[in-house]
């Protein structure tokens, strides 16, 4: 039996729904009207023109389009139909190669490691495996490695202990290393400041030694044993002697004069003068002078030596013994590592390193300028138009040009096994140089650059068939296309008061040095270009830039 209703609300059941409750225009349930507009004059009244602020949107997935987007004016996708290129790295492929080719891919195109550790196991301690890679980067960029070389380096330690989010930094002075397990955990970031630079290419062959041992899938490095051996490293000796080196320097002054034409007893006094500014140079450097100062001293000597010969109307070449002392002065490794870093894009390294080529190329000007200032006062006569003349003695200057290149390396500290192949790398290019310069009468600057261009190429092949650095194949090389010349007739036509010629001089100095580093850099890209290993591939390896943007 039906319950009865009350009167109230049966009434209220059956009163009809009036027009304006029924019309398409009425308000939605739940939806309040809009507030009656305030009385005008009041405060809280909006002003005429003024547009309401929208409502702000509700929260909603992270992966929704947003409501600005459309799809009819979306632009190109960046992803390709095909997808995105992995880049694979064989295991045959040089280490180099693999590292360089994986830092200039961002990081999560980058493929994993070769290597991952097992299930349970524990890997080395990241602060000890970034210290490390900061530790061995540090004796590469001291010994005069190229910016992106060290990173490669450092990037293949930390990859080889299974730290493959890492990201090496290397400046001039300054090298760090930040480490980021995941996406959301906290990076750890570690650093070391290069203070002092020395030239020691047998510590460098080394270190390359150990890098490849890190590297090689046959070996088992662990943290402790390559903190040990690069103790070993940091303490072994150098090569040769104190007395090898100034004798290096005396004989690579002498075979410079030599190559431009001066015979025995220029040969003689040249090494002498040379001898004399190394000891000089040793003498400062004891002192605690600034580099700077000491390519000034060691720069006075061979000057004075030659304005000797002028004063006692010996009838030699001064201008030979003074180019010839300036050859072993020359920041030539220097100048390829500053190029070097600029065409591979670091451009703070690449800049640094200039301003210390120019800080040492304007010692070099001032110690020699002020020897000539004084000679022009006594009255020295010093003919730049008579130091111009050719003189064409192929094998003579060949084979001083081989020494050179052979006392170079000495210098350099070089191991004895690749002293020979400097040397005759070295003897090459001078050849081509003379083919090019002097027998076909061609443009100087050109025939610098295919010359070093070759030295380049032959260096960096040998270092990719020997899995080590290719400085000790190339900076020695290089030695007798140094502008030597160009250098001493600037300085002395600025002594004589001919600014134009001087700086002229001065300038062809400069491109025949930037043709030398050029022609290195190209060199080596050649070989890396049509010497890669089957199967590499470099997927977006390098930032496409048209027109400078």
């Amino acid at each position: 039996m039906a319950e009865p209703v009350g009167p109230d609300e049966d009434a209220e059941d059956r009163k009809p729904l009036s027009d304006e409750a029924t019309s398409e225009f009425a308000l939605p349930e739940g939806l309040l009207p809009e507030p009656p507009p305030e009385p005008e004059g009041s405060a809280f009244a909006r002003p005429e023109g003024l547009v309401p602020e929208p409502e702000a949107e509700p929260e909603g997935s992270a992966f929704a389009p947003p409501s600005t987007y459309s799809a009819k004016d979306s632009p190109t996708a960046f992803t390709p139909a095909y997808g995105v290129p992995l880049a694979r790295l064989p295991h045959n492929a040089p280490w180099q190669d693999r590292m360089r080719t994986m830092l200039r891919l961002p990081v999560g195109d980058r493929p994993v490691p070769e290597a991952p550790a097992a299930k349970g196991e524990t890997g080395p301690s990241v602060p000890r495996v970034l210290d490390l890679s900061l530790r061995i980067g540090e004796l590469l960029l001291a010994g005069g490695e190229g910016a992106e070389d060290v990173e490669a380096a450092m990037f293949a330690i930390c990859r080889s202990y299974g730290l493959d989010r890492c990201e090496p930094t290397v400046t001039f002075t300054l090298l760090s290393v930040t480490y980021q397990p995941s996406l959301v955990d906290d990076p750890l970031t570690a650093n070391r400041t290069v203070r002092r630079r020395g030239t020691d290419y047998t510590r460098l062959a080394a270190v390359y030694q150990l890098l490849a041992d890190i590297n090689a899938p046959a070996h088992e490095v662990s943290p402790e044993e390559a903190y040990r051996r690069l103790a070993e490293i940091r303490r072994n000796r150098h090569p040769y002697p104190g007395w090898a080196l100034t004798a290096a320097a005396g004989l690579l002054a002498g075979a410079a004069s030599v190559l431009l034409g001066g015979d025995t007893t220029v040969f003689f006094v040249a090494a002498l003068g040379a001898v004399l500014g190394d000891r000089l140079a040793w003498l400062c450097a004891g002192r605690g002078l600034p580099e700077f100062y000491q390519f000034l001293a060691a720069a006075m000597p061979p000057a004075a030596m030659g304005v000797l010969l002028t004063l006692l109307h010996a009838g030699l070449r001064p201008s030979a013994v003074i180019t010839g002392g300036l050859f072993a002065l020359i920041p030539g490794r220097a100048l390829v590592a500053a190029v070097q870093d600029g065409l591979t894009g670091f451009y703070i390294t690449a800049s640094a390193r200039l301003l210390e080529v120019a800080y040492f190329f304007v010692a070099i000007v001032v110690g020699v300028l002020s020897v000539l200032y004084v000679s022009v006062q006594f009255g020295a006569q010093l003919n730049p138009e008579g130091a111009l003349r050719a003189v064409e003695r192929p094998v003579t200057q060949t084979v001083s040009s081989m020494v050179l290149c052979a006392t170079f390396a000495i210098l350099l500290q070089q191991s004895r096994a690749t002293v020979l192949f400097a040397t005759l790398n070295g003897g090459v290019a001078w050849v081509v140089y003379a083919s090019i310069a002097v027998t076909a009468e061609g443009s100087a600057v050109m025939a610098t650059a295919v010359a070093a261009g070759l030295v380049g190429l032959f260096g960096q092949l040998m270092a990719r068939y020997r899995h080590t650095s290719s400085l000790p194949y190339v900076t020695a090389a290089i030695g007798p296309l140094l502008p030597g010349s160009a250098t001493y007739f600037g300085v002395l036509a600025i002594s004589q008061n001919n600014l134009d010629q001087g700086f002229a001089y001065l300038a062809k100095a400069a491109a025949l040095a930037l043709a030398i580093a050029i022609g290195v850099n190209l060199g080596g890209e050649l070989a890396r270009l049509f010497m890669r290993s089957p199967g590499t591939v470099s997927a977006r390896s390098a930032a496409k830039r048209t027109r400078g943007f």
